[in-house]
């Protein structure tokens, strides 16, 4: 083995103990001597899922983050960045309702997003080319985890530590139609989303907000995961969790948060945390 692949061995089992143990890490890995780049964290979050893999875990799809293109040039992003969720971390909602523990999670918060499914492999291009390989769209909660102190991190450490990915709550399907699929990416860019905590708005977002529409951002995931080298391509029947529509959010058990879309017909979901 390499001095590069011993280091991405060393530093991806220190982070999955540290997810397993729930516990934080006291300096996240750009701040090390050496530092890290993008392309060595990923190999790091492909050894990740090779680890899940090997424990009988399976993905089923990918997170998006950083898709905002202000965000690039400040921090010297080529594009988005992107980590696999797995099948013990998405749950799918029943009635537009669901239950999540934050028990494994040391700093959660949470964030609306538009999630698809896929009937196949998109290319990238034009946002309606892109819907015409989704199967559904709905309204989803990502619960994003940091285990560096006080939330600093620097993209790298992202994708290197799970993409921060804590769980994915998925909302109710809206099957696709090839004949609304125009009338559809103007809806995603156009939306707008109501966060509310027990009842009370704690947010306000916008589709607009994810790389100015969810489905523009899946068009981009496709590219970035192409250009990347020894990614695995995207393929039928993944989740994409395309971004946040809002700031994120600190979350605690005992709360109950729940969304709204307006301008586009997208079932409301609503989550309460327990511990």
């Amino acid at each position: 083995m390499s001095m590069v692949d011993t280091g991405v061995a060393t530093l991806a089992r220190e982070l999955f103990d540290a997810r397993a143990r729930r516990s934080a890490v006291s300096t996240a890995p750009s701040s090390r001597e050496g530092g890290l780049d993008l392309q060595t964290a990923y190999l790091v979050e492909a050894e990740l899922t090779r680890m899940r893999r090997a424990e009988g875990r399976s993905t089923v799809g990918r997170k998006v983050g950083y898709a905002n293109k202000a965000l690039w040039r400040a921090l010297r992003l080529p594009t988005l960045v992107w980590a696999h969720m797995y099948d013990d971390t998405v749950v799918h909602a029943r009635d537009g309702r669901a239950s999540l523990s934050t028990a494994p999670m040391v700093a959660p918060r949470i964030e609306p997003e538009v999630v698809f499914k896929l009937r196949q492999a998109p290319a990238s291009g034009a946002a309606a080319g892109v819907l015409e390989s989704v199967q559904w769209v709905a309204l989803g909660f990502e619960f994003v985890d940091c285990p560096f102190p006080e939330w600093k991190f620097q993209p790298v450490d992202f994708v290197a530590c799970f993409g921060l990915h804590a769980a994915l709550v998925v909302g109710e399907p809206r099957p696709i139609r090839q004949d609304e699929i125009q009338l559809l990416v103007e809806q995603l860019g156009a939306m707008k989303v109501r966060l509310s905590k027990n009842g009370e708005l704690a947010e306000e977002g916008f589709g607009k907000n994810a790389l100015r529409n969810p489905a523009a951002c899946l068009g981009e995931l496709a590219s970035a995961i192409a250009a990347q080298p020894g990614a695995e391509p995207l393929a039928a029947d993944e989740l994409i969790s395309t971004g946040t529509l809002t700031v994120p959010q600190p979350v605690a058990p005992g709360e109950r948060w729940d969304v709204v879309a307006e301008g586009i017909d997208l079932a409301p979901l609503a989550v309460t945390l327990n511990s």
